[in-house]
C-alpha cells in the first residue's frame, strides 16, 4: 500500500496530508499545518524545509504531490508561494521522492467533480473519502485533496495501460 504525502505550499502556512492507498481505497495516516508566522523569508523556507524532511523520513512517502503556483493579481505573494513550493520540492528529492504537480482545478475536479469547488466544498469531500470524523483544517484538506488526486492519477494511468482491476492490492491484468 503506497503512501502518498500531498502538500499545500504557502508562505505562512504550509499543508501536508499523508494518505496510503490500495486501488480505490484511503487509509488516513495524518494531516496537519507548518505555521511559519512573521519569521523572515529565510527562516519561513528554512523551516518548512526541515518539517517536510522531518515528515518524509517519519513516514517514507513512496511518492509526493504537491499544488502548482497559480497566477495571481500580486506578483510578491506568488513569488514567496513558488519559493515555498521550492523548498517543499528539494525536502522531497533529496530523500529521492518522486514529486508530482496538480493545479488546484485539476485537484478540485478529481476530489469534488468540480474544478470550482471551494474550500468548504474540499475539506467535507475530504472528510467523507477518507472517513473522518470531522473536517480537517483547509490547509490540511487541501494537502489530502492533492493526495487523494494524485492517488486517482495513478490509478487511471495504470488501467489505461491495460490493468483490469485491483484485487487484494495486485493489478490484474
Amino acid at each position: 500500500m503506497p503512501i502518498i504525502l500531498g502538500i499545500d505550499p504557502g508562505s505562512r502556512t504550509t499543508g501536508y496530508g499523508l494518505v496510503k492507498t490500495q486501488g480505490a481505497k484511503f487509509e488516513y495516516l495524518g494531516s496537519g499545518c507548518i505555521k511559519v508566522g512573521d519569521l523572515n523569508l529565510a527562516e519561513k523556507l528554512g523551516r518548512i524545509y526541515a518539517s517536510l524532511h522531518e515528515l518524509i523520513e517519519r513516514y517514507q512517502p513512496e511518492e509526493v504531490a504537491i499544488e502548482q503556483v497559480f497566477l495571481g493579481k500580486n506578483v510578491d505573494s506568488a513569488l514567496k508561494l513558488g519559493q515555498a513550493r521550492g523548498a517543499a520540492i528539494v525536502a522531497a528529492s533529496q530523500q529521492n521522492k518522486p514529486v508530482y504537480e496538480y493545479s488546484a482545478r485539476t485537484v478540485k475536479q478529481a476530489v469534488v467533480g468540480t474544478g470550482g469547488a471551494d474550500k468548504l466544498q474540499v475539506q467535507h469531500m475530504v472528510k467523507t473519502l477518507l472517513k473522518l470524523p470531522a473536517s480537517p483544517q483547509a490547509d490540511a484538506a487541501d494537502a489530502l485533496a492533492i493526495a487523494l488526486c494524485h492517488a486517482q492519477s495513478q490509478a487511471n494511468q495504470l488501467f489505461s495501460a491495460g490493468a483490469s482491476r485491483v484485487k487484494r492490492g495486485r493489478l490484474q491484468w
